[in-house]
């Protein structure tokens, strides 16, 4: 169907109806001149690159092998295998990598394919046993990804999660500007217990794109600045308010485990959330004051409802839902009873994935529990593509390729152990921040630059804890172009907003994002104890 064609559809269908918004009902993007090149292009550089760097030149800094910068796990397989292999492997490890980053990023294959060639390579290589390769595929991340999915659809199927969303809409949402406020709430409210945030965004889809219709804001030709707020708002506050959390998104478990497993002591649901609550908060505040007054403002007319009965409509859709229903009281009680655990895991010691494994169980048992294993959508694609980029992770702590490329780095730009803690931080967070601009994956980031500050504070002898997590707490920083993220891709498809609003809004929102890392970095991460001269001491 014509770019026209779909318009004219959207123009004479009902813009109240909700199920028209759904996700499998929203047309689909075309690829750009650029992004079919890039496809094109993907396969044959990463065939090029895996044979440059993997078996016909190895970089001087893998030939040098510096032993001191190697991670306790990588000096154990040296003093196994002796330093040619190693320096072998490492050189296949880069090669592996550059693969999966060329193939990831161009979107040539499916990406769930892309992993599974990961997967293989780095066992026919030599760089992983059969065994830790396959693995990966039960990594403890994997099984909370799982459960997450099992009590996502839970609250689907109960209807929960949208009667608390229109309620609190139909409560609160008096205005334009309430109901943009009360979105914030509503997202930050979610993050906490839902760790996908794809289904975040397909919970609340239908529901703001409803409000946007009442407001006048409709997809294609005649783009309203109402229309572009809503969306892009929540665009940013689906990725801020996951950050939030620890138990977020896959990719910030994955940042605490890489932590924990070069500190003494872990990283902490509560831990976390004292950090990154307040900074989201006042980032998603700060995003509103951006949108609604500075780069898309509302004119007179967006601020009142322009279609009659527009939100009796949306109390309609809420008295449809009948009287809570004791499924979805338990559905609460589930909920609320994992939030509690997780908040307290520095009590009693509990991963966060084992909560929600119990929770999962109980939710699926027979006559107690809630949903059966038909009702849940658990997308085995991204299973599969998770388990890729962990088998890089082990690949790295095998071969400690970042510690090494963080010594050769630093060592070739002429930094020694004088150089300033700030200067370390404000170059890691920044090319933690910036870098998604060119990743479609939170995954792929966390184990790339998570290692990198882990090496980097490491080698300059500060605590880990001091650079990792700042770094960590950029993960979710993926809202400027339209494959940074799976949310950022699902919004696109609204057509409410054109490429260039994206990355205008985006790019502001990004790097007041990181300047406000920075800003807590010397102030609330300084009094929590993370980064140096802390006074409090929760780390």
């Amino acid at each position: 169907m014509s770019n026209g064609a779909q318009h004219s559809a959207r123009d004479t269908s009902d813009p109240l109806d909700m199920s028209q918004y759904r996700i499998d009902r929203l047309p689909k993007r075309e690829r750009s001149t650029t992004e079919v090149w890039m496809a094109r292009a993907g396969i044959p550089l990463a065939i090029s690159a895996f044979i440059l760097f993997g078996f016909a030149w190895t970089p001087e800094f893998l030939v040098a092998l510096n032993a001191d910068a190697l991670p306790d796990r990588a000096m154990a397989v040296l003093e196994e295998v002796g330093r040619a292999e190693m320096t072998r492997r490492n050189s296949a490890m880069l090669g592996v990598f550059l693969v999966g980053m060329i193939l990831w990023t161009t979107q040539s294959i499916p990406n769930y394919l892309t992993s599974l060639i990961v997967i293989i390579s780095l066992v026919m290589t030599g760089v992983l046993t059969e065994r830790e390769a396959y693995a990966q595929l039960g990594h403890p991340i994997m099984w909370l990804n799982i459960m997450s999915f099992i009590l996502a659809s839970m609250l689907v199927k109960t209807g929960l999660a949208k009667r608390f969303t229109l309620w609190f809409i139909l409560k609160f949402g008096t205005s334009a500007s309430k109901v943009f406020l009360s979105f914030i709430f509503i997202n930050v409210v979610l993050s906490a217990f839902i760790s996908a945030t794809t289904a975040k965004a397909a919970i609340m889809l239908p529901i703001f794109m409803v409000i946007a219709a009442i407001y006048g804001a409709r997809p294609g030709p005649g783009q309203t600045n109402f229309g572009r707020n809503i969306v892009l708002q929540q665009l940013l506050n689906i990725n801020l308010g996951a950050g939030a959390f620890v138990t977020g998104s896959g990719a910030n478990l994955l940042a605490a485990a890489l932590i924990t497993g070069a500190i003494s002591g872990g990283v902490f649901f509560a831990d976390w959330m004292i950090a990154m609550l307040p900074t989201m908060l006042g980032l998603m505040l700060i995003g509103y004051i951006v949108g609604m007054k500075m780069v898309f403002p509302l004119e007179e007319k967006e601020k009142l409802p322009q279609i009659s009965g527009g939100m009796q409509h949306l109390r309609e859709e809420y008295n449809e839902l009948g009287p809570v229903r004791w499924d979805e009281i338990r559905s609460a009680v589930i909920f609320l009873t994992i939030l509690a655990f997780w908040a307290t895991d520095r009590l009693h010691g509990i991963s966060a994935t084992a909560v929600a494994f119990i929770g999962g169980i109980v939710a699926l048992m027979p006559r107690i529990g809630i949903v059966d294993w038909n009702d849940v959508d658990i997308p085995w694609h991204l299973m599969l593509f998770s388990a890729g980029a962990y088998c890089l992770g082990a690949g790295f702590a095998q071969t400690g390729l970042p510690n090494l490329g963080v010594d050769a780095f630093f060592t070739g730009v002429g930094l020694d152990q004088d150089t300033p803690f700030w200067v370390l931080y404000l170059i890691l967070t920044g090319v933690m921040a910036y870098s998604a601009l060119l990743s479609q994956s939170k995954t792929m980031r966390t184990m790339i630059f998570v290692p990198i500050a882990i090496g980097t504070a490491e080698h300059f002898g500060h605590p880990v804890i001091s650079l990792a997590l700042p770094v960590a707490f950029l993960i979710e920083h993926v809202y400027v172009l339209p494959f940074n993220s799976k949310p950022a891709a699902l919004l696109y498809e609204t057509d409410m907003y054109t490429l260039t609003n994206a990355i205008k809004y985006g790019m502001i929102m990004l790097t007041l994002g990181w300047l406000a890392n920075i800003v807590m970095g010397e102030t609330w991460f300084r009094f929590l104890g993370i980064t140096p001269n802390g006074v409090f001491g929760l780390f």
